[in-house]
């Protein structure tokens, strides 16, 4: 009964919104891609792979964090059962692209959206042995076709932020039909697992795992940090990531502080999302300060382009670049915290003892900054202070002992990706596909 008002109800979500989807798709290139796969035709490399003789293994990453949070549990997946075929999908198109840069795209797909007949098609098609989701990707239709195969569904990296979790509070008696059948439940915390166990994951098939992104290593330097590493001439570099709409604008203004008393600086600046690129651009036109574009570089050797100037900023237009040009940075800035969006990750510096500030909104990632601010290897500013730290970062003598203790919390917390590949080895071979209904 809760599945089929479910269904009613998006059904008529999707007619009111009809007009609203058609300008988006006309405009908006995210919104176009991949639409046909998200209604359910499942595009023909897909079919061609998951008719490759091994039993499917189909591993589900929203975005551009999810599929960096998962990047060597794929591989350690792979090495231990070399035997099934892995499959991923995303359902953005930042994620979309950095998975088939990293995985192949011949086995990157988008995720159906959570129709009916979508979900019908894929799990027809994949035959999944297991479906593994990241975080808290709960789609009724889903979870319902999975259960009518009996194909497993686990869950790794799983969370319910603070954010999300008095929604979920108020809906718990609707979600357990669809969560008590999970499993294993591979949670990031202590207070993850409780407040899954709360909305109706069995208590057994809940496990604390630990968090995937402790694992995650900047494994190669990308091409970016190639080039920085000569074009920045030795400079001091600060590198401010994972920016959202109002941070930028802050940070340019911090910026003219700063090289206002050392202009051998260079900061780069590094949007969370690429479809912002334009309006950071137009920021950086008006700001009267020294800029270029990463994307400027693309085919490029070092020689050939001009070196960075003093007090330069260099806009980070590409994706996945990030996490390796931390490795060259003496200070970082990590974004969505100085607005109320639950910040972003701050690991990625940490692994480069770096000493890392971002602002006071950071509930998304609420226990590992807190672990980092115990151990005093995170500092918090807000928009009023946040020069005077970025100062204290990039110069006072105790920022570097700052640095090393974020890499100590970094590494003591490894291990969640050998947890989760042993408990998911466990349960696969568990599954067994109903004839498609």
């Amino acid at each position: 009964m809760i599945l089929i008002i479910y269904n009613l109800a998006l059904v008529v979500a999707l007619i009111v919104a009809l007009p609203w989807w058609l300008v988006r798709m006309m405009t908006t290139e995210k919104y176009r891609e991949g639409l046909l796969a998200r209604l359910g035709v499942v595009p023909a490399y897909l079919r061609k792979s998951a008719d490759a003789g091994k039993p499917v293994l189909w591993l589900h990453a929203v975005s551009v964090g999810e599929v960096l949070a998962v990047s060597r549990l794929v591989g350690e997946l792979e090495a231990a059962h070399p035997d099934h075929r892995l499959l991923i999908s995303t359902t953005t198109l930042t994620g979309q692209r950095l998975a088939r840069e990293r995985f192949g795209a011949e086995r990157v797909f988008y995720s159906p959206l959570d129709l009916p007949w979508a979900i019908r098609a894929y799990l027809n098609c994949l035959k999944p042995q297991m479906l593994v989701l990241t975080e808290t990707e709960f789609w009724p239709n889903l979870l319902a076709g999975c259960a009518r195969r009996r194909i497993p569904v686990a869950v790794v990296n799983a969370r319910i932020s603070d954010r999300s979790w008095p929604r979920y509070q108020k809906l718990r008696s609707l979600w357990r039909p669809f969560l008590e059948g999970l499993g294993p439940v591979l949670a990031q915390s202590e207070v993850d697992a409780d407040r899954l166990r709360a909305l109706g994951c069995r208590d057994q098939a809940v496990v604390t795992a630990g968090n995937l992104k402790f694992d995650v290593r900047a494994v190669h330097e990308a091409e970016a940090t190639v080039l920085l590493k000569s074009l920045a001439g030795g400079r001091r570099i600060l590198v401010a990531g994972s920016t959202l709409e109002g941070e930028e604008e802050a940070l340019l203004a911090v910026w003219k502080e700063l090289i206002a008393a050392d202009d051998r600086l260079v900061m780069v600046l590094a949007p969370r999302h690429p479809e912002r690129f334009a309006a950071v651009i137009s920021l950086l036109e008006a700001s009267g300060l020294h800029w270029c574009r990463r994307t400027a570089w693309r085919g490029k050797q070092a020689g050939e382009i001009a070196a960075l100037r003093m007090g330069e900023v260099v806009l980070l237009d590409s994706i996945g670049e990030l996490a390796s040009i931390y490795s060259l940075a003496q200070a970082a800035f990590v974004g969505g915290s100085l607005i109320p969006a639950g910040g972003h990750n701050p690991l990625e510096p940490a692994q480069f003892a770096l000493p890392v500030t971002m602002g006071p909104n950071y509930e998304n990632f609420r226990t590992i900054v807190e672990d980092l601010r115990l151990h005093e290897a995170l500092q918090i500013a807000d928009k009023e202070n946040l020069a005077t730290v970025l100062r204290q970062l990039l110069y006072a003598p105790e920022a570097r002992k700052m640095g090393e203790r974020a890499r100590q919390v970094f590494e003591s917390q490894a291990g969640a990706t050998a947890r989760c590949v042993a408990a998911l080895g466990k349960n696969l071979g568990c599954g067994r596909m109903e004839r498609s209904q």
